[in-house]
């Protein structure tokens, strides 16, 4: 993009964007750890999200996620991504997306691409990159537990065996027995570790020294602090699992602190419980540039809201590699008028 014409605008399908991203876990892995790193670095812009809620439809949203990023990536762009949780019961999933990418230097839109893979592995990609730091200094999880068996359960679990996780032991718990004895065969398919299906939530927490919360949960439904008395590492990745008192017995982790407390997360519970934000020990970038140090001796939860600028960087990497693939659709003419006063 030179900034000195309008860009060739292109679509981008969700088979392109898998086959660009399938098998680069670490690839992927790194990159939304240079992004964090950049976005802690201020080199970013990244708005509050914005929720489109329906009366009608009161358990359906669908967000918009605008975003800037700079460094080596400099794009701009917007997710536009829906959460529909009775898709669940047609047999269709849950969330569907798009992702528009935006010219630096003309601020053109220049790709559309199928954003619910890309949404999944950057939501995937941030977990495993979380377990990786947050469990530095401490005794690696032989035994992790999924509490809720979704998509981004799916992804999450590829993501960190795609970065070199083994596990000895996995856990299943979902309120859903189809869809737990679902998981339970891709994950037989998938690899080593004895699996067991939890029906009590509390077994598998306390049977887990990795747990990953990956619900539609829209209020908090775990509630006894006891079950975190081992200290686990916890990736709160759908943020409304936990009650207010187990993130105050627990050192917390957020991607970003503005974004994260709101919307009557879990965090942002906290804080409107205690009144204040002592409860939160920083964010991931910060434990990454070495500003925090994560103690042990207590449970560890990570919060992450998800935010805009890795998806664009994301976005951004499938549109190079099906652009060197000579794959790109470019849709001919899509911007009309470009003249000033007409033809």
């Amino acid at each position: 993009m030179t900034g000195t014409s309008a860009p060739p605008f292109a679509v981008i399908s969700g088979a392109q964007v898998q086959g660009a991203l399938r098998g680069r876990e670490r690839e992927i892995a790194e990159l939304v750890e240079d992004t964090y790193r950049i976005h802690g670095a201020g080199d970013s812009v990244n708005p509050p999200s914005y929720f489109l809620r329906f009366p009608d439809r009161p358990s359906s949203r669908i967000i918009a996620l605008p975003a800037s990023i700079g460094g080596k990536l400099r794009v701009d762009g917007l997710k536009w991504i829906s959460s529909f949780p009775e898709n669940v019961a047609a047999g269709i999933p849950r969330a569907s997306a798009v992702l528009i990418l935006n010219d630096h230097d003309t601020g053109y839109p220049f790709a559309c691409l199928e954003s619910s893979i890309i949404s999944a592995t950057r939501t995937a990609a941030s977990a495993a990159l979380a377990a990786d730091w947050l469990t530095r200094g401490r005794p690696r999880p032989a035994r992790v537990g999924f509490f809720g068996t979704g998509l981004i359960a799916r992804y999450i679990h590829t993501f960190l065996t795609g970065t070199g996780w083994s596990f000895d032991e996995i856990g299943v718990h979902d309120l859903s027995a189809e869809h737990a004895a679902g998981f339970r065969g891709y994950l037989e398919k998938a690899g080593p570790g004895r699996i067991t299906v939890y029906e009590d939530a509390e077994q598998l927490i306390r049977s887990s020294d990795l747990v990953v919360f990956a619900t539609i949960a829209g209020e908090p439904h775990v509630s006894d602090v006891s079950w975190f008395e081992h200290n686990p590492v916890v990736l709160h990745v759908s943020l409304r699992d936990l009650a207010p008192e187990i993130l105050l017995a627990s050192t917390n982790l957020v991607d970003d602190v503005e974004h994260c407390l709101k919307a009557n997360t879990s965090p942002h519970l906290a804080e409107q419980l205690t009144g204040s934000r002592d409860f939160l020990a920083g964010t991931l970038a910060d434990v990454m540039a070495g500003r925090v140090t994560v103690p042990a001796g207590r449970p560890v939860v990570f919060s992450p809201f998800g935010l805009g600028v890795l998806d664009l960087a994301v976005g951004k990497y499938v549109y190079d590699e099906v652009t060197r693939s000579g794959d790109l659709h470019v849709i001919d003419d899509f911007f009309h008028e470009l003249k000033r006063y007409g033809a």
